[in-house]
């Protein structure tokens, strides 16, 4: 697949550009080849093959843990926090209804709701769709409410969900088998991908986008070995050892915080890829702006602000931690950085022959999507569904390599020397004034 790129590449150079030499191409796009090749695109095509290569010894290692968990048939508490989303309550307990594990207690935590949330909920506990429903009557914020649920938790694992999630019939099933895996592995995520993909262009990229940084993505990490972020919007946790850690942190970024918690505890954490939760993304560029920038503030905030602990030797060190804290702080945040004075220096250092630089950097990351849509196809277990979707590859570069790359800057930068995260309206006001003072 690697070799496809580069041929693509080759035949794109002699058919637009005429003065453009193999060693002024690495040279001009050095960052692309250099940084960005290997670790988005070289590790992708290998995670695909090792994929490929273990089906026989993963479908045999599921069929040992689906036994176990048959066997064992724990208790499990499905938890769900939010505001205002009595809506979506009704839709997800009906997705519950129809999953091949049955086994569960399902708790929702209503969150200071100024709607009529709470007479839903409690219309469907009434109706035995709920278990429990617990309204807090001023907000506290999710990782507040996830907390209360937790405490009122009767099962051995929790699943948490967002309220606007919808799972494929073996989901929890399906997120629950790594558990059984290993006896340390302690949290778990599943794989989200995009329900909405068809509302919009903003919904159809990050769709995409999903499938590439999520669903191949944090398969790489995985198998490295430094996978840090157990989605909110579904993740599996054992149950006791969330108290142990103390639950969930105030936010932005809760769902990687406390995967770093456990990670610092000592625990070993896992990737489900096919474990598949829908759900539904901003559909507007200027609230999916908004949505990223609170979460690119959660990496300065947490990983290089709260959790610096781990990047040397102390009593929570482990190399794989350090590598994964180091690794993520290095390609999101520094690199980020780096990117932005390298953009300026092609845009004034080559003015000359700017426009051929530009389409032939706009060729080559459009050769290397079509390499990563491959290997997104050769995962996912509804390619077909998606296929319409590499018809946005062209758009490709527009949405990773700029839009997303300077919402981060934005956030990075914000939060790095203004501390604004404390100020999102995300966050009720007294909740962050109290976090800042604790250093969370």
């Amino acid at each position: 697949m690697i070799d496809i790129a580069f041929r693509i590449i080759d035949g794109i150079a002699a058919c637009f550009t005429t003065n453009l030499s193999w060693d002024i191409v690495l040279s001009i796009y050095w960052f692309l080849f250099f940084i960005e090749f290997p670790r988005y695109y070289m590790l992708d095509v290998i995670a695909a093959i090792r994929y490929g290569a273990t089906w026989r010894k993963r479908k045999n290692r599921e069929a040992i843990a689906r036994r176990m968990l048959y066997i064992e048939k724990p208790l499990i508490t499905v938890l769900a926090p939010g505001k205002n989303e009595g809506e979506h309550i009704y839709k997800l307990v009906c997705s519950l209804k129809e999953q091949t594990y049955q086994n569960f207690e399902i708790i929702i935590i209503d969150d200071g709701s100024d709607n009529c949330s709470p007479q839903i909920c409690e219309d469907l506990k009434q109706a035995g769709f709920i278990t429990k429903f617990f309204r807090m009557r001023e907000r506290c914020g999710k990782a507040a409410a996830a907390n209360f649920g937790v405490m009122h938790a009767q099962g051995k694992y929790i699943v948490h969900l967002d309220a606007d999630s919808s799972l494929d019939r073996d989901a929890i099933e399906k997120i629950l088998l790594p558990f059984y895996y290993d006896r340390n592995i302690k949290g778990v995520g599943g794989c989200v991908k995009v329900r909405n993909a068809d509302a919009s262009l903003c919904t159809a990229m990050q769709a995409q986008e999903y499938l590439r940084t999520i669903q191949v993505g944090r398969m790489v990490t995985d198998m490295l070995g430094i996978y840090h972020i157990i989605s909110g919007a579904f993740g599996a946790f054992e149950t006791e050892t969330i108290r142990q850690v103390g639950g969930w942190d105030i936010g932005p970024g809760l769902d990687g915080d406390i995967t770093q918690k456990l990670r610092k505890a000592g625990y070993k954490v896992h990737f489900a890829e096919n474990a598949i939760c829908m759900t539904n993304v901003p559909e507007t560029w200027s609230a999916l702006f908004r949505q990223r920038k609170r979460w690119s503030k959660s990496l300065v905030r947490f990983r290089i602000r709260k959790h610096r602990d781990i990047l040397w030797s102390n009593r929570n060190f482990s190399f794989s931690n350090m590598l994964s804290n180091a690794e993520n702080i290095v390609y999101d945040f520094i690199l980020n950085y780096v990117w932005f004075f390298y953009i300026l220096g092609l845009l004034f250092g080559n003015g000359d022959r700017l426009p051929e630089i530009i389409l032939m950097g706009w060729l080559i990351r459009v050769a290397f999507s079509i390499v990563a849509f491959i290997v997104i196809q050769c995962v996912s277990e509804r390619s077909r569904e998606e296929r319409f979707l590499g018809g946005y590859l062209v758009l490709h570069t527009f949405y990773m390599g700029y839009f997303l790359r300077l919402t981060r800057l934005v956030g990075h930068t914000e939060e790095l020397f203004f501390f604004s995260s404390y100020k999102d309206s995300w966050n009720p006001k007294k909740v962050s004034t109290v976090a800042r003072m604790e250093g969370l």
